[in-house]
């Protein structure tokens, strides 16, 4: 940090205004004629007295809660697909490729609405699909396998549709970053 903002962070902190506030008072006891011949070291006491008893200025680390979640969600989407054993292969599949798309945009979503989707996927629609699956007897599974590949292809739908709000964002600050290098970097046709 250069000296310069090391100055301005001061000037802003809580030690300084604590210290100002203090010296003026120590300026007001001047004017009722209470600090006498020895105004200058009664006001400077003050603001010294003042900026040694304000609480210093923290950085306050804050935690998003939308990364933290972002993390608790990657975890148990990796212990859902390590749960897949036993199931038909095109079932594995489309468990794999939803899981793929969720990570593609686990990082990205910013929309709490998305978050929600994703989080209920990761946590309810698909759970519940697979184990209400898994728990049919065997005899029964043949009957119910259409019924849990069209549950997996509407989850793929909705997801289809967050990855797509996700992207979206994604491709417009490309284009705003596009026209920004075009005017910043870009010739004209004044350009001598």
């Amino acid at each position: 940090m250069a000296t310069s903002d090391r100055i301005l962070t001061y000037l802003g902190s809580t030690k300084n205004i604590a210290g100002s506030i203090c010296g003026l008072v120590g300026v007001g006891l001047v004017f009722l004629g209470v600090a006498g011949a020895f105004w200058p070291v009664v006001v400077v006491g003050l603001y010294g007295l003042g900026a040694l008893l304000a609480p210093s200025d923290r950085t306050r680390v804050v935690l998003s809660l939308a990364k933290a979640e972002t993390k608790a969600l990657r975890a148990e989407l990796d212990t859902l697909v390590g749960r897949l054993r036993g199931l038909p292969p095109d079932v594995i599949d489309r468990v794999v490729d939803l899981a793929e798309t969720l990570r593609g945009v686990l990082g990205r979503v910013e929309s709490p609405d998305h978050l929600h989707v994703v989080s209920q996927t990761i946590r309810d629609y698909l759970p519940t699909s697979l184990d209400a699956y898994g728990r049919l007897p065997l005899a029964r599974r043949e009957a119910a396998h259409a019924e849990l590949l069209g549950q997996l292809d509407l989850l793929k739908t909705g997801l289809g549709r967050v990855a797509d709000a996700v992207h979206a964002g994604d491709e417009q600050a490309l284009k705003d970053q596009g026209r920004f290098l075009q005017d910043r970097f870009g010739g004209s046709s004044l350009d001598l």
